[in-house]
């Protein structure tokens, strides 16, 4: 076949499944040692037309047979960002879940156009690279390097200035890259992962919505391999769930963080507020771990979607800011001539931007509001006076229509219209949701940050989950969700009380003047897998000595 109907096939192959572009999972493990194959002279760049970037596709062999499919970006002669011998910054994109190597083209070749070395890979186990897709076994983030070695032999890449850019899938590729090997100096992690225990089984209640889509993406242009299949089976079915937290904690960068603090890898994180397969709080979280120079930024939307519309080559902020992050890292400066602040919020609604010196610094105070008896319509006082005694019950395995909304869809709707999952809090059933609201506020209130809830629950099953939704609620009773989480137990002696704590994902949110916040707890969610047996009793109540309460970060 020849050059041209290389690259024709490659295409015609690789766009079909654009949607998947949306999506990822994880990876980790080991670094091997450098190949036979270094020593083979490296090829000619294919010559660039115009002063435009060249391009062309590459077959990169790794250490155990495998064959991963790959295209390099090579700048024009005479564009800046060489060194005295000539070598460039280079910049590895492993691609997202489904996707292969062409998904990144407009980016990379910006990013040629800069001065960069880009090469781009479809990762094993997708399209037309060889194995299997492993998710997280010790051959993908040995790939990692075995990329990294092949483009320092056969292009003008500086082993000193290598990046690395991933969404999703590879952005979670890119950190643990990073983390194991040390040439890696700086990392842009898009709609990243840092613990895929806390993204699959959060509160320990599975995900299932998130799980199917994935899996479904995977259908049309991957091939599974064992430990995936039996995961996701055990997953599924909810049973050998130590063996899935223990199969995802070994492909979760923050099980590796010393290794990138160790190595000193810049690392710039931008992900959504609303990502329902990457929860906002997992990514906080790893930031906070980081030591080494960092920078979050969180926008309004869901998984990849803040992303898409670079792929078109539309100028898009995310990707700039990926840009920016290797302009500073690998060349020594940026266009704005100065580092963006550490932590970047765009609020909702409505996308205003704060910059902090820390995901600390985000809320100055925070606020309890005690949770009351409920009246005669059965909603109960958000932070009204002190009142203990009282109990609330629900009927189990109930869906009440306080949902965390449709993967992928309801974010997205968010980010484009300010139209986040929504209720009618006055007409949820009683029966099958407990709810409290507060008076009006008559000032904005600026939420930053974690809401954490904390009450007293006897159930008549040993076992179950809750899901707790806080809304935003206007003067005609119609509440948008602000955040959510899951929160499971098991093990617990029935018609017994015990206490129950659930950490809302984090975010930023400004709550209009004259609006309410609700919070509603039920038994049952479409996105999950809960636990609550259907048609048992789930009663919250308020002990004197452990009052239940709602805490806000507020700002």
């Amino acid at each position: 076949m020849t050059r041209f109907g290389r690259i024709r096939a490659h295409m015609v192959r690789g766009w079909p499944a654009s949607a998947a572009a949306l999506i990822s999972i994880a990876l980790c493990a080991s670094i091997g040692t450098a190949p036979a194959w270094a020593t083979t002279p490296p090829a000619r760049s294919a010559t660039a037309v115009a002063g435009m970037p060249s391009f062309r596709l590459a077959d990169i062999p790794m250490k155990d047979g495998v064959v991963l499919k790959a295209d390099v970006l090579t700048p024009a002669p005479g564009t800046p960002g060489a060194d005295s011998r000539g070598r460039r910054p280079l910049i590895v994109q492993p691609a997202s879940w489904g996707q292969n190597d062409l998904e990144y083209v407009a980016q990379g070749r910006k990013l040629a156009a800069d001065g960069y070395v880009v090469v781009t890979y479809t990762v094993r186990g997708f399209w037309l690279s060889g194995g299997r897709i492993d998710v997280g076994g010790p051959a993908d983030v040995a790939d990692i390097s075995s990329v990294i070695d092949w483009a320092l032999v056969h292009t003008e890449a500086d082993p000193r200035r290598v990046g690395m850019l991933g969404l999703s899938l590879g952005a979670g590729m890119s950190l643990l890259g990073a983390a194991f090997d040390p040439r890696v100096k700086a990392v842009a992690a898009l709609s990243a992962w840092g613990d895929l225990v806390d993204s699959l089984y959060s509160g320990q209640t599975r995900h299932l919505q998130a799980a199917e889509l994935l899996n479904t993406l995977q259908v049309p242009t991957g091939r599974p391999g064992t430990e995936y299949t039996r995961t996701l089976a055990d997953l599924y079915a909810d049973r050998d769930m130590p063996d899935v937290v223990n199969w995802a904690r070994k492909r979760s960068p923050g099980t590796y963080v010393e290794g990138i603090n160790a190595h000193g890898t810049a690392v710039l994180l931008s992900n959504a507020w609303s990502d329902s397969i990457f929860n906002s709080s997992q990514i906080t979280d790893f930031y906070q771990k980081l030591t080494v120079p960092k920078r979050l930024i969180m926008r309004p939307g869901d998984h990849a979607t803040q992303e898409l519309t670079g792929f078109l080559g539309v100028d898009n902020e995310t990707w700039a800011s990926a840009r920016e992050w290797f302009d500073q890292q690998l060349k020594g400066g940026g266009t704005s001539g100065a580092p963006g602040a550490p932590v970047e919020l765009h609020v909702r609604p409505g996308g205003g931007e704060e910059d902090h010196p820390s995901w600390k610094a985000v809320s100055s105070r925070t606020l309890a509001l005690r949770l009351g008896r409920a009246d005669a319509f059965g909603t109960g006082a958000l932070d009204g006076p002190a009142d203990t005694g009282w109990h609330t019950s629900i009927t189990g395995g109930i869906d009440s229509g306080a949902d965390a909304g449709t993967t992928e869809l309801s974010g997205l709707l968010d980010q484009t219209a300010a139209l986040p999952p929504a209720v009618e809090v006055p007409l949820l059933p009683r029966f099958a949701a407990a709810v409290w609201q507060s008076a009006p506020y008559p000032s904005v209130q600026r939420v930053r940050g974690v809401v954490r809830l904390h009450t007293t629950i006897t159930s008549s099953a040993s076992q179950g989950t809750v899901f707790a939704y806080l809304y935003d609620v206007n003067a005609l009773g119609v509440g948008k969700l602000i955040t959510h989480a899951p929160q499971s137990w098991s093990g617990r002696a029935p018609g017994q009380a015990f206490p129950l704590d659930i950490a809302l994902f984090a975010t930023a949110y400004d709550l209009p003047t004259g609006h309410r916040l609700a919070l509603v707890l039920d038994t049952k969610d479409p996105a999950y897998g809960g636990s609550t047996p259907l048609g048992s009793d789930v009663s919250f109540s308020s002990p004197q000595a452990d009052q239940s309460r709602l805490v806000l970060p507020l700002r």
